[in-house]
């Protein structure tokens, strides 16, 4: 339906059309709706939806609309939301509010959901045992098909998926897994170790969830076991909270990739003083970076004073530099983003990038010199021929350099245990740009002082 059909029965209390309305909508499209909401208006809304729609809604809304939620229920109402939540959800909404809303969050819980929220909030924040659930399905291999069948009715509406089965002794040791799918195409009669996977990909409490969530890329899973130092399995992982850290991931490194301390919160929710404080370290250091550009400029500023083409030609120069640096570590940090690249694959990436760099410098190197002939028309000037040949060649240069800086300090990174991405645009531009002012003075110097004009 029209979200201004929608907003004109909300501004007109229509409560009647509005309940089967909600009812039959998306959790995702309610809380998308709910953003637009006045803060008044909200809690009623909320009060509209379905038990079950009500909770997954919940978990789909910003931390704010949560924390505005939550301080308008009862504790009746709150417990209730909780009752309806996977164990997984609470712990990410308990990690984001303050302290006195979690303390109300863990009184309306039940002893044995509040000892299992504390044992997943001790896990670092960055590991998979802080985003698993306990919520999964567990059956034992000497179990027939027609017995994992009752057990998955039993007790299958409370898990956060059933799909995927986990095969456990009596001590809880991870022995194999079986899907529905294998199930469903296997006898009543037939036993679970006879269909059930023992090959299995697993993970522990404490990897970091930027490899759980490759893991899932690399294998198309659904969900992962999660096990402890020992073996038993303690949780599980599903496709969804994976996704999540996807996301969160990427928008990591695309935003160090642009020179800006990652925010935890949107853009239009975030503080001017927080931006401020996420963005300024970086100009701060850009900054010092140009000052050497700087002194670069002024070291050699007798031999740039010859003509004032030759100062003109600066930022293109630079310019060029740096995207050709950009291209080339933006492609070596995706590939080491998916485990294609290793540190010891420098010498083929140093092959291909040095080629490449000869093609795009040779094209880009004739394209200037027409550009400075036909264009900026060079040879009206005194050595108007000698400076394009400067350029050119310094251009030529500098994006074989650029590329191999550009194809080559991620990798360096990476094996200094440093993000790949915080190096990228800051330290590869600033380095390229000081360089690439080196290389056109001294070609400047070489080609212009056998003529006594310098």
């Amino acid at each position: 339906m029209d979200e201004e059909i929608l907003f004109s029965m909300i501004k007109e209390k229509n409560i009647r059309e509005l309940r089967p309305i909600l009812a039959a909508m998306n959790a995702v499209d309610i809380a998308h709706l709910f953003n637009d909401v006045s803060k008044e208006d909200l809690p009623i809304l909320f009060r509209l939806l379905p038990k079950d729609l009500a909770a997954d809604t919940f978990v789909e809304m910003d931390t704010d609309m949560q924390h505005l939620l939550i301080s308008s229920f009862s504790d009746r109402e709150l417990r209730l939301i909780l009752e309806e939540l996977f164990i997984d959800d609470t712990v990410d909404i308990i990690e984001e509010m303050p302290a006195n809303v979690v303390k109300r969050i863990l009184n309306q819980s039940d002893a044995e959901s509040r000892k299992t929220i504390n044992e997943i909030l001790q896990y670092p924040e960055d590991s998979a045992g802080s985003l698993m659930t306990i919520e999964y399905v567990t059956l034992r291999k000497d179990m027939t098909v027609k017995d994992a069948f009752d057990t998955i009715r039993k007790t299958g509406v409370d898990k956060e998926t059933i799909y995927t089965c986990y095969v456990t002794d009596h001590q809880k040791y991870l022995q194999g897994i079986v899907t529905v799918k294998t199930l469903l195409l296997s006898k009543d009669n037939t036993l679970i170790k006879d269909i059930m996977e023992t090959n299995i990909i697993h993970i522990d409490t404490h990897t970091d969830k930027e490899e759980v969530a490759k893991l899932f890329s690399k294998y198309s899973f659904l969900a992962m076991p999660v096990v402890d130092k020992e073996g038993r399995l303690v949780g599980i992982i599903t496709v969804d909270d994976a996704m999540d850290v996807i996301e969160d991931e990427a928008t990591e490194d695309i935003t160090k990739l642009a020179g800006v301390t990652p925010a935890d919160k949107p853009y239009l929710k975030t503080s001017i003083w927080q931006i401020w404080a996420n963005r300024v370290p970086w100009l701060l250091f850009l900054m010092v970076g140009a000052t050497f550009t700087g002194m670069i400029i002024r070291k050699y500023e007798s031999t740039l004073a010859v003509s004032i083409a030759l100062t003109a030609f600066i930022p293109m120069l630079m310019d060029t530099g740096g995207n050709a640096s950009s291209q080339a570590s933006v492609t070596v940090i995706r590939g080491l983003a998916l485990d294609e690249l290793e540190f010891k694959d420098i010498g083929k990436i140093l092959w291909k990038e040095t080629r490449l760099s000869i093609l795009l410098g040779g094209t880009l190197s004739v394209a200037c010199f027409i550009k400075l002939m036909a264009i900026d028309q060079l040879f009206r000037i005194p050595h108007g021929y000698i400076i394009a040949a400067a350029v050119c060649v310094t251009m030529f240069i500098t994006i074989m350099v650029a590329k191999i800086i550009g194809g080559t300090l991620p990798l360096f990174a990476k094996l200094l245990k440093l993000d790949p991405a915080v190096v990228a645009n800051p330290f590869i531009t600033t380095m390229v740009d000081a360089v690439s002012l080196i290389i056109y003075c001294n070609v400047t110097i070489l080609l212009l002082r056998p003529l006594g004009v310098l």
